[in-house]
């Protein structure tokens, strides 16, 4: 299996030594920007490699120690393997010491060591009243029990030790295959003259080639990787946790901004909702409120964004719940990855924790079902959560695509994953040439609720043989595919359950059934059509002979043409269908010996007005008997 590199990141309290550390054992000055040497401080990430003694492969990220900068060192911590809590012996255990360790702690960093720098500037026993403190302050968190190295950048003292304890804890790192969807979190934006635009990160997740199409999210431009740079050399590919400049083509600089993401196209979502579990660090100096505006950080990016907490009235200290924030910009970003709150003014690091949902639609708080439904997606097995997205869409249903938009996984392992649920039969594959996918549950559901409809029409409209399929489907969910309409009738169908013919849809059941009154009535419309042969009576004559209501008279109408005793020729002209076909027999015998036939010699044939005539033409044309070839007819070949 290829596997990522392992990701060392530097993490203290500002001119603690952090890139003097590095600098000793990379030879590598992470302190790039002019404005940095010049300050003598770390503003932006820096990076460098480092090959151990026992040949694993470190990639190294320095992150920024003052208080204004905290918004990188989240940058830097996500994707973090191991950690180096980096602390001045000559001062200690400092603020920023204390907030990048809990930031730590919320983005989940597991393994980790402590380097003492500095140790040349103090005595031996300022040194051991140092560790003590430092193991005091490490307790509770996942650094407790963890190497406390004291090292000089001066003398080089400690380097040996320090290589050796980051080699063991590198050899507990699980492999991190790389398989998966890329993502790549820009971190910065330039130009290279004669090449174009560039971007750098950190990538994440997956793995990207030279000439891959990918998008950058948001805003969702579109691009194509013109070269790849891992570490300052060129390759063909680049892996998750490689430090990675792509070089992209179709796009300009000016369109392009830190916090915006790499990633193949449809593969991610941009919103300004998102659904995640937070937690408040005890040594939070308040409670978060609800609906109260924070800074929220996650990968490169930095959005204002107000939390609505959605099972108390707010979140004291030490608090933990699910939250939905609202960004003021959009994000694009996947379920499991970890964000960090932080307060505007002054200015401190509230809490953190994890994105559960990308794209939610909006929640009522204090809701049980919607708690219920949050909590398996943080706690649930992967079938669970994909059903889950699969309840929420409806009759909508999604595609694959959508799906691996909204969800982390691998699209091959996605993919499996549908196939197993479909085999089982908890989600239904409606339509293969556009994949999309439905919860069996919810074509029940839809299943029932047309056998309900059609039942209520059956009963209102007893004397009708069935419902439009038009109309039923307008009665149904509006987000409902015409392509899954369809399949639910063909199931339906194929269940015995409802027949459908033509454009009208009944239940298997419905039979068209007359009482003792409307038979007598049916019979004796029936009679004045047959008695009218190819001058029968008009509606209107047909209301007054039976002396019953016109929709009753329509009803009865539409039960004779049902059963083939009428035919109806055009709104309000019936015929019997013995006239018709007496008269089809004549016109086809006269076609065939004279070719033609016109109105005059057809109103001949019929001995009829031209009331009846004209419309009778028009019904053979229609029933492609005849065929109007000028002001003529000619028999249509075939008939």
């Amino acid at each position: 299996m290829t596997t990522a590199p392992i990701i060392l990141g530097t993490a203290g309290h500002i001119d603690h030594g952090k890139s003097a550390l590095i600098k000793a054992l990379t030879g590598t000055d992470p302190d790039r920007l002019k404005e940095e040497k010049l300050r003598g401080i770390t503003i932006e990430l820096g990076f460098a490699e480092l090959q151990l003694p026992g040949g694993q492969h470190l990639g190294i990220v320095d992150v920024p120690g003052h208080e204004r900068f905290v918004r990188h060192m989240v940058a830097g911590a996500t994707g973090m393997d191991l950690v180096a809590l980096v602390i001045a012996a000559d001062e200690g255990v400092m603020p920023q010491t204390r907030e990048h360790l809990e930031i730590c702690q919320l983005l989940k960093v597991k393994q980790g060591l402590v380097v003492l720098t500095k140790v040349d500037l103090v005595e031996q026993d300022w040194l051991e009243l140092v560790e003590e403190e430092v193991r005091e302050a490490l307790k509770g968190t996942f650094l407790e029990g963890a190497p406390i190295l004291p090292f000089s950048a001066v003398t080089g003292f400690g380097k040996d030790d320090l290589l050796k304890a980051l080699g063991d804890l590198a050899d507990q790192v699980p492999p991190k295959p790389v398989s998966g969807i890329f993502r790549l979190p820009i971190d910065r934006v330039f130009t290279i003259k004669g090449f174009g635009t560039v971007v750098t990160g950190t990538a994440i997740s997956g793995s990207l080639k030279v000439a891959d199409a990918v998008t950058i999210y948001p805003p969702g431009f579109k691009a194509k990787v013109r070269g790849l740079q891992v570490h300052g050399q060129s390759v063909e590919r680049a892996l998750a946790g490689n430090r990675t400049a792509i070089n992209l083509q179709g796009l300009e600089k000016e369109e392009l901004d830190r916090g915006m993401v790499v990633a193949p196209t449809g593969a991610m979502v941009a919103s300004r909702r998102l659904d995640a579990f937070l937690e408040i660090l005890s040594s939070a100096p308040r409670p978060l409120k609800h609906r109260q505006a924070v800074r929220l950080h996650t990968g490169t990016s930095e959005r204002v964004a107000m939390p609505l907490i959605l099972d108390a009235d707010d979140m004291p200290p030490g608090a933990s719940g699910y939250v939905q924030f609202f960004l003021r910009e959009p994000l694009a970003l996947k379920p499991g990855d970890r964000l960090v709150i932080r307060s505007f003014s002054p200015a401190f690091t509230w809490g953190g924790g994890q994105v559960l949902h990308v794209n939610p639609t909006r929640h009522k708080r204090h809701n049980p079902e919607v708690l219920s439904h949050l909590q398996t997606l943080e706690q649930g097995a992967p079938d669970e959560v994909l059903r889950l997205y699969l309840l929420e869409a409806g009759a909508a249903g999604l595609s694959r695509t959508e799906l691996t938009a909204l969800l982390p996984w691998d699209p091959v392992e996605l993919a499996n994953l549908l196939n197993a649920q479909v085999r089982q039969g908890q989600v239904l594959y409606y339509d293969q040439e556009n994949q999309r996918y439905l919860l069996a549950a919810t074509a029940q559901e839809l299943e029932q609720q047309i056998q309900q409809l059609l039942t209520d029409y059956h009963r209102k409209f007893p004397l009708k043989p069935g419902l439009s399929k038009e109309e039923l489907r307008r009665q149904l969910p509006a987000k409902m595919e015409v392509r899954l309409f369809n399949y639910l009738l063909t199931d339906l169908a194929q269940k015995k359950q409802v027949v459908a013919e033509k454009d009208l849809v009944r239940l298997t059941t419905h039979k068209v059934t007359l009482a003792q009154d409307q038979e007598d009535l049916s019979r004796r419309l029936e009679e004045q059509y047959r008695r009218g042969h190819l001058s029968p009576p008009t509606f209107k004559e047909a209301v007054e002979a039976l002396k019953i209501p016109p929709d009753k008279v329509k009803q009865l109408l539409q039960v004779l043409v049902n059963k083939g005793s009428l035919v109806k020729v055009k709104e309000d002209l019936y015929f019997h269908q013995g006239a018709i076909g007496e008269l089809k027999a004549a016109l086809i015998e006269f076609l065939k010996k004279n070719r033609e036939i016109t109105v005059v010699q057809f109103k001949d044939l019929t001995q009829t007005s031209r009331k009846f005539s004209i419309p009778l033409l028009e019904y053979f044309d229609s029933t492609r008997t005849t065929v109007r070839v000028g002001e003529a007819r000619r028999l249509r070949e075939g008939a």
